[in-house]
């Protein structure tokens, strides 16, 4: 098959990007020559997600658009829609396969012949299997990696099917990680973010063994040590997980950006506890005061979820106004969903469909002011930015260590440079412009 074509397709988080990643270059070593997911292949691969509504309809979309290019083309599914409803995609038109959580690591295992299947053929693990460690990382981006460190979730939040479709928890062995590290430096990467399904648990052995090898402290402690990593960010983390040592350790870490991502979910003690969250509202408002108190120009993002089951009027604005007053700068907001096999879905006090979008149309313009705000107190500040790959309508972007998106006139010299710069202004679009301090490689 050394001269059939393959693309990928990845919705969801930074996790199936890694993984995604790490399952094309198995490709690359059958000899398969990996194209975009908008040319003409032979197999086209589709990492699924299954966190939101969304995500399980964006599916039977890019199906039809990879048949679009090619009719003939073998189609495979992989990832946690896949793990949660195999059948469900087998039977949509033009799918070929279907493999599990354990399957997708194997994938050119199962490809024997590339003939269109009436029917996906289905390759799926019950999820009690899915026990052992696959380590992966992304590389497509010259500037940026996504390190996967853990997988699984042995949390039971009501509302999330994360571990139906990933299993338990499980990490990666610390010299692993330490040598994927080495070897995503060594390809000129500059920054490493570090993902999983819950990396503040990392530690947890394979096979069901819960003994902690190393803490998630370890970790961070270890990994700044690396030679060659210019830049390290933790992605998110549990608030309860999220201890101070780590924070007062990457206060004055020589790698790690000043940057934190910590899901809130909601900001009402009521809907914490209806959620199974372990954590209180306290707690989390504990975690910002010491970020902020060590690191006063660190960017602190926020997951939020709007719409759960017994969220009133009061009880949002619990949350907004929570929110409102918290010293953070920016929000990913979610509008709840009804997921199969969920306690939640079983819950009185449903919230109508036009409630929940009104609800998150508000926490969305919130988001929009945090985030002014927090660029706002970052002008006149010099700080360091990496510039990306991209030209977007003549400009190109980067990011500061804390998260601040900059734009400058396109400079294709620029991409994968990190360059000192001071904060000037912020430009109709919400990015920051900037004046060059002296840079003799600009200049």
């Amino acid at each position: 098959m050394s001269d059939k074509k393959v693309a990928f397709y990845t919705l969801g988080c930074k996790l199936n990007f890694s993984e995604t990643s790490t399952i094309s270059r198995s490709f690359v070593k059958e000899g398969f020559q990996r194209v975009g997911f908008d040319e003409v292949a032979d197999i086209y691969v589709i990492n699924t997600c299954s966190v939101t509504d969304n995500a399980d309809k964006r599916f039977k979309t890019i199906v039809k658009s990879a048949l679009k290019l090619n009719e003939d083309a073998f189609l495979i599914a992989i990832g946690c829609y896949a793990q949660l409803k195999p059948e469900e995609l087998a039977n949509v038109n033009g799918v070929d396969m279907v493999l599990g959580a354990t399957e997708k690591f194997k994938v050119t295992d199962y490809i024997n012949n590339l003939s269109k299947n009436p029917i996906g053929e289905v390759h799926s693990c019950e999820i009690g299997e899915a026990d052992f460690y696959v380590g992966s990382y992304s590389i497509g981006d010259r500037t940026r990696a996504f390190l996967k460190v853990q997988d699984g979730c042995d949390y039971k939040c009501t509302y999330c099917t994360i571990p139906l479709a990933r299993g338990i928890s499980r990490s990666d062995a610390l010299q692993n990680v330490l040598d994927n590290a080495k070897e995503i430096s060594s390809k000129g990467i500059k920054e490493i973010v570090l993902t999983g399904v819950n990396i503040g648990d990392y530690g947890k052995g394979e096979f069901g063994d819960k003994k902690h090898e190393n803490t998630f402290a370890e970790l961070v402690e270890a990994l700044d040590e690396v030679e060659g990593i210019h830049r390290l960010r933790i992605s998110s983390i549990e608030p309860n997980l999220l201890q101070n040592e780590t924070i007062e350790f990457v206060a004055k870490s020589k790698s790690f950006m000043p940057h934190f991502h910590i899901p809130l979910q909601v900001g009402s003690d009521v809907l914490l506890r209806k959620m199974k969250r372990r954590y209180l509202t306290e707690t989390y408002t504990n975690r910002v005061s010491k970020i902020k108190e060590l690191m006063p120009n660190a960017c602190i993002g926020v997951d939020v979820i709007v719409g759960f089951p017994g969220e009133t009027d009061e009880l949002f604005l619990d949350t907004y106004n929570y929110i409102n007053e918290l010293d953070i700068s920016y929000l990913h907001v979610f509008t709840y969903s009804e997921r199969p096999n969920t306690e939640a879905i079983e819950m009185e006090g449903s919230v109508p469909l036009k409630v929940r979008n009104k609800r998150s149309k508000m926490l969305r313009g919130l988001s929009e002011k945090k985030r002014r705000a927090f660029y706002e107190s970052q002008l006149g500040n010099s700080l360091s930015v990496l510039f990306e790959g991209e030209n977007k309508h003549g400009y190109i972007n980067g990011f500061t260590e804390n998260y601040v998106k900059v734009k400058a006139p396109w400079n294709p010299s620029l991409i994968n440079t990190i360059h000192t710069v001071t904060l000037s202004e912020i430009d109709e679009d919400g990015l920051v412009k900037f004046n060059w301090n002296t840079i003799p490689e600009y200049i």
